[in-house]
């Protein structure tokens, strides 16, 4: 009997630190899409202050996108946005900044007007969608 219980505790400490080791090699990564779609530019600011919040408090393994259209096109427009040296910084730490272009060709914006860290995508409301079915997490960007 004393050699059964120490078995069992063998056992059990063995499962227990397997458990322990396996939930801290565990990496949590963070997916975030921001739906930005508002021409005031302080909800651009905004954005942009919610993510380095976001990066203070989770800085490993994390990807965010902002989903741009509508109106909010030109923040990432060259000759419009204020913003330009932020979203240059930004997007050397990975965060990703798309242009829909439903909208450019709706407000006739060339690709090449367009900041060179600006990516596009054929439709800002359907990437959303898709991030969303891909299990990230969604934030509607804007000022109350």
């Amino acid at each position: 009997m004393k050699n059964t219980s120490r078995l069992i505790f063998l056992l059990f400490t063995m499962v227990f630190s397997f458990q322990f080791c396996y939930a801290q090699t565990e990496i949590k990564e963070h997916k975030i899409v921001i739906q930005l779609n508002t021409a005031d530019t302080t909800a651009w600011s905004s954005t942009i202050g919610n993510i380095k919040n976001i990066q203070k408090i989770l800085p490993n393994h994390l990807q965010i996108e902002v989903v741009v259209h509508g109106k909010a096109i030109y923040l990432l427009v060259k000759d419009k946005t204020y913003f330009a040296n932020e979203i240059a910084s930004l997007t050397k730490e990975g965060i990703v900044f798309s242009a829909c272009e439903n909208t450019m060709r709706k407000y006739k914006i060339e690709k090449a007007e367009l900041l060179v860290e600006a990516n596009t995508v054929p439709s800002g409301v359907v990437e959303v969608i898709l991030k969303q079915e891909q299990g990230w997490r969604y934030l509607k960007a804007g000022v109350n």
